[in-house]
């Protein structure tokens, strides 16, 4: 399932909804549908912050690593796969991150699932 970010503030982001959880879990709102208003930015914009500063000190997390195992098995053989190429939460966070500063310059809400 899929999430489009909308603020008459910037583009459209659209991400998988088990990506975008994080982050609005971060805010703590609803994944479904909801809204950041131009109030709530500041701290959003702050929270969300954090929690990349987090992710950039512990790199490789332990859901990455349960991730990695479950499609590899013991010997590290690949299964003919492609090697995983883990995308950290700082690389999904930032065009919400984007969006969350543009909106807040421009006072703009930011709204999705609707």
């Amino acid at each position: 399932m899929l999430i489009t970010f909308k603020s008459k503030a910037a583009t459209e982001i659209t991400m998988y909804k088990e990506h975008a959880r994080r982050i609005l879990e971060l805010l703590h709102k609803d994944v479904e549908r909801g809204i950041i208003t131009p109030p709530e930015l500041p701290q959003a914009i702050q929270k969300i912050e954090a929690a990349v500063a987090e992710s950039k000190a512990h790199p490789i997390s332990e859901e990455v690593s349960r991730d990695v195992n479950a499609h590899h098995n013991e010997n590290g053989d690949d299964n003919e796969h492609e090697t995983p190429e883990p995308v950290s939460f700082a690389t999904r966070a930032f065009p919400v991150l984007e969006m969350l500063h543009a909106a807040h310059k421009m006072q703009r809400e930011v709204m999705w699932g609707v």
